[in-house]
């Protein structure tokens, strides 16, 4: 009997000991997912920082898109979403709906690149009404072929490689170059996933795709970047970081977010983690070729928190052009 009573007291303490183990897993985890443009800063972020924990705290990162990570954050899954354009409308009436109260967060600027073949030697530039000509719903069907577009152009089937519809990059881009958010034909090779837009093209001698330039800076010898024409005619403008900084490269550079909810700021491991990538943010932003925002706008963003300043910025809808400038002084009226 008392061998039975020492063997249960064994058993609960051993189950015990497991539910601790399992909380403090649960209570030293950072969830983290959404936009793929976002992707690289905070990753980069998060391996260093769990670096400096040694393992202490654990960062996860995720690829869902920017729509995709404001669902799951919206439904409380997750502490951050990544996004590469602000919250919309539709979703911080879901997160309101859920009582989920978040601060937003901007951590770098993003030139959105279109890239083509390394091959296609006849496309010297583009021009945002000719982008629209190939992306806008009325093309699919129609726009098969490059010579479809400009007359001087070849007899070359156009094969197209763009994120999917739960990307904010998909959103931002047919918002400045279709004219409405949402709005693209639908006959392309869609991917979450930036490496798989990238193979495409690489592979493609007419192909053409569009997404972040931190995936265009990783891969300069398999694709190649079109200078663009905005649409006031201006002449045409290759992505860079001195480009985007100087407001030059438009309409297609945008800041880029992270979204941070009120719940999770209470947690210990997640101000740790909120407080490196405010400090480390801008230059491994730099080292994975975005471009850094000043460093007051990372000052701010934590003296946001400090002050409890919740929300957002913008209103709900899809905004185009805006500059880094512009973006600081907006947030300063937080």
């Amino acid at each position: 009997m008392i061998a039975m009573n020492a063997k249960r007291v064994l058993t609960v303490l051993s189950f015990g000991l497991l539910a601790a183990a399992a909380m403090q897993a649960r209570a030293t985890l950072v969830k983290i997912d959404g936009s793929s443009t976002v992707y690289p800063v905070t990753e980069a972020v998060a391996e260093e920082f769990q670096i400096s924990k040694k393992g202490a705290i654990r960062v996860t990162v995720g690829i869902s898109g920017t729509g995709g990570g404001f669902k799951k954050f919206c439904r409380g899954e997750i502490d951050i979403s990544g996004a590469s354009r602000p919250i919309l409308k539709s979703e911080m009436e879901a997160c309101a709906k859920a009582g989920i109260k978040y601060f937003e967060l901007p951590v770098a600027f993003d030139a959105i690149t279109v890239v083509v073949n390394p091959k296609n030697d006849f496309l010297k530039q583009i021009s945002v009404d000719e982008l629209k000509k190939i992306w806008e719903p009325a093309a699919q069907g129609k726009v098969a072929k490059w010579k479809d577009i400009n007359p001087a152009w070849p007899d070359l089937p156009l094969n197209l490689f763009g994120p999917g519809a739960d990307s904010g990059t998909f959103d931002y881009f047919t918002e400045a170059v279709v004219g409405k958010s949402k709005s693209s034909r639908g006959d392309f090779t869609a991917s979450e996933d930036d490496n798989v837009l990238v193979q495409g093209v690489s592979q493609d001698r007419g192909g053409l795709a569009y997404f972040g330039y931190a995936y265009y800076a990783e891969n300069q010898k398999r694709v190649k970047a079109v200078p663009i024409v905005d649409k006031a005619g201006k002449p045409a403008v290759t992505p860079s970081m001195d480009t985007v900084i100087s407001g030059k490269y438009q309409p297609l550079s945008r800041p880029i977010f992270i979204y941070l909810s009120e719940k999770a700021w209470q947690r210990p491991e997640v101000k740790e983690f909120i407080a490196f990538y405010m400090s480390q943010g801008a230059k491994l932003a730099k080292e994975v070729k975005y471009v850094p925002l000043p460093a007051k706008a990372y000052t701010d963003n934590l003296e946001h928190l400090k002050k409890g300043k919740l929300g957002t910025v913008f209103g709900g809808t899809p905004e185009v052009g805006i500059t880094i400038e512009e973006l600081m002084k907006r947030e300063a009226k937080l």
